[in-house]
């Protein structure tokens, strides 16, 4: 918790007017509270209550002010607005990207690369009737566009389950001369033309049914995998309207996966099968889903209502983003799972937070006793 930015957190606080009438259980309280939930794998507020009463004596020196009751934990998950946590995020978000920016990438590229892409999160239609999703389902979005250099979200949107995924396209701040990395289900001509008028270069795969015209191919090798590298100019009704200049089609033949792949740029200085690998980065956005839906509390929530549900999931990428400066500040040699998963059994033990991983990835010794009978003797 020390690197958690309390002087700016507390603007956050004020900015939102997260503790007016408030008279003893603070934000930062609450805070603290859903961290330790993140943290330690609490599965309901009642949880929370009991293993934070449980270690009394060591709350104050964690920054506890007062006590945690499950009613009033309860209470400020629904009314204290979770933009708060939202901007805290934010800030982290851009202390995390200083300390990952020179991270080497699979791509070797100066450029920034962005991976975007969102990931459903399922919810009960009659315990959450805001977010409906299917007729008899409901669920959030978190739309992500994640730095590819160090995995560390530089934006992200939550949104109930109907969302489009392309609209998430009009909420970007486009960076000139970046490359932003995303599936087919991002195909939107006019939204795409925004990334040339920006001068930023979007990587996409295109839909089988795409109407185009080849103007010119390059040589390729094909093996290394692909295809062609074509020049193209888009011919349909609305997509020749709202792209109108032209783009590059490049095919790529994946043998591991037995996948071909068709994928679309605006840049056409890079390598074709530079573009084929960067379109492979866009793998790390799913592997950061897999990671937080797995070793943090997202998929279960501790309240109902939109604001109890967005807290929750801002505290989550809060602690993610803690645990990722961490392991930069302190030059931690371990991962972001083993430091996340030593610190939930060592959350309230007073030593040196270094010592904590100094056996981390120590192995049981080849000559150990091994005291387990055979079950098939």
């Amino acid at each position: 918790m020390d690197f958690f930015p309390l002087a700016e957190f507390r603007r956050c606080v004020e900015r939102y007017r997260g503790e007016y009438k408030v008279q003893r259980f603070s934000c930062l309280d609450q805070f603290l509270a859903l961290a330790f939930a993140q943290i330690t794998y609490r599965e309901s507020l009642r949880d929370i209550e009991v293993c934070l009463r449980s270690m009394q004596s060591h709350l104050y020196h964690m920054g506890f002010r007062s006590r945690v009751a499950r009613s009033t934990l309860a209470v400020a998950n629904e009314q204290r607005d979770w933009r708060i946590f939202a901007d805290v995020a934010q800030v982290l978000i851009s202390q995390a990207r200083e300390l990952y920016a020179h991270d080497e990438m699979a791509v070797e590229l100066e450029q920034t690369v962005y991976a975007l892409d969102s990931t459903t999160i399922d919810l009960c239609l009659s315990l959450f009737p805001w977010a409906p999703h299917e007729r008899s389902k409901a669920a959030v979005k978190m739309h992500t566009l994640l730095d590819v250099r160090g995995s560390i979200p530089s934006f992200i949107l939550i949104t109930p389950g109907r969302f489009s995924d392309v609209r998430a396209l009009d909420q970007l701040t486009l960076e000139p001369g970046s490359f932003y990395v995303m599936d087919r289900g991002y195909i939107h001509f006019a939204r795409l033309y925004r990334f040339v008028l920006a001068a930023a270069f979007f990587v996409v795969r295109a839909r089988i049914n795409m109407r185009y015209r080849r103007r010119y191919s390059q040589p390729v090798d094909r093996s290394t995998g692909l295809r062609c590298d074509q020049t193209i100019v888009l011919t349909g009704q609305d997509s020749s309207r709202d792209y109108p200049v032209p783009a590059r089609q490049i095919r790529y033949c994946d043998a591991e996966h037995d996948l071909r792949l068709s994928i679309l740029t605006n840049n056409f200085t890079l390598p074709a099968l530079t573009i084929a690998q960067l379109y492979k980065s866009r793998w790390n956005v799913e592997l950061f889903f897999k990671w937080i839906k797995q070793h943090l509390r997202v998929k279960k929530f501790y309240g109902t209502s939109a604001n109890a549900v967005k807290t929750q999931l801002w505290v989550a990428l809060i602690v993610y983003l803690l645990v990722a400066i961490l392991k930069k500040r302190l030059g931690v040699d371990a991962s972001l799972y083993k430091i996340l998963q030593v610190l939930s059994v060592a959350a309230f033990e007073k030593m040196p937070i270094l010592r904590a991983f100094e056996h981390a990835d120590d192995e049981i010794p080849p000559g150990a006793p091994n005291n387990q009978l055979n079950l098939f003797d």
